[in-house]
């Protein structure tokens, strides 16, 4: 069974159905409007306001693009689905004057409608349909997600004068070729190394090195879509070694590089 499916219409169009039977997502983001589906067994969900939520078999969950979360399943096997969805395009099935902004927040979803309509759009992502049919689902499932009250949300606002204000630190994390320090880092924008580290998480949910991590690691996915080889991904992201670079990716995509980029 083929584990990612990526659409050969559609820039940035990718699903995924995967089974875990271990605890092995650290906290991360996805660049992309994501909706995914439990199929079988039961998973803890974890946010950074939502808490923790317990996802049964049937729930729906849609992430906004950059929302940090973790999932891991509870004893046994799990089984889900997910589609990752560039977040620019999702909007463009969006109505400003729906009830529900399904690109605010965290959401969880339980009910046979909602469902079928993910089901759906999986299938078509799996079967490489086109771009018309594609588009069709998408202002379906839009439309869905915005008109149904769902079993939870959360809204996590973004603090754009923060992420203004701490760029020149984002900006070091994502071009250096080592792990810039701490007190380095701070001194950009002011900041002893403690309360830089206070303010990143606020504005990102993570650390500034993990923050670091989840950023490298998306990039990597990015080049190995496009077809790059894996050692020259790691090499032009900093790994010190392919191995290095395999550990980090596994822990944030519960997949090998390889497997990935299949």
């Amino acid at each position: 069974m083929t584990e990612f499916a990526r659409s050969t219409a559609l820039p940035y169009f990718e699903a995924r159905r995967s089974c875990q039977t271990n605890t092995c997502y650290r906290p991360h983001t996805h660049d992309a409007f994501s909706v995914g589906v439990v199929d079988e067994g039961v998973s803890v969900f974890a946010g950074v306001l939502t808490g923790k939520i317990e996802l049964m078999p049937g729930d729906v969950i849609v992430i906004p693009a950059e929302h940090v979360h973790q999932c891991n399943p509870v004893g046994g096997e799990w089984l889900y689905r997910m589609l990752h969805i560039e977040q620019s395009w999702a909007e463009q099935a969006a109505d400003a004057q729906s009830p529900i902004d399904p690109f605010a927040a965290i959401a969880v979803y339980r009910g046979a409608r909602i469902r079928s309509l993910i089901d759906r759009w999986l299938d078509e992502l799996f079967e490489d349909a086109p771009a018309s049919l594609l588009e069709a689902t998408r202002d379906e499932v839009i439309h869905a997600l915005s008109h149904t009250v769902p079993e939870l949300r959360v809204t996590v606002d973004r603090n754009e004068h923060l992420l203004d204000e701490l760029a020149p630190v984002f900006a070091r994390l994502r071009s250096d070729e080592v792990n810039p320090s701490l007190d380095d880092l701070g001194a950009l924008v002011g900041m002893d190394r403690y309360r830089l580290v206070r303010e990143v998480k606020r504005a990102t949910g993570l650390p500034p090195l993990a923050w670091r991590q989840n950023a490298r690691i998306a990039e990597s996915r990015r080049m190995l879509r496009e077809g790059m080889p894996i050692a020259d991904a790691a090499i032009a992201l900093g790994f010190t070694d392919q191995s290095h670079f395999h550990r980090v990716f596994r822990a944030h995509v519960a997949a090998a590089p390889g497997g990935y980029r299949a």
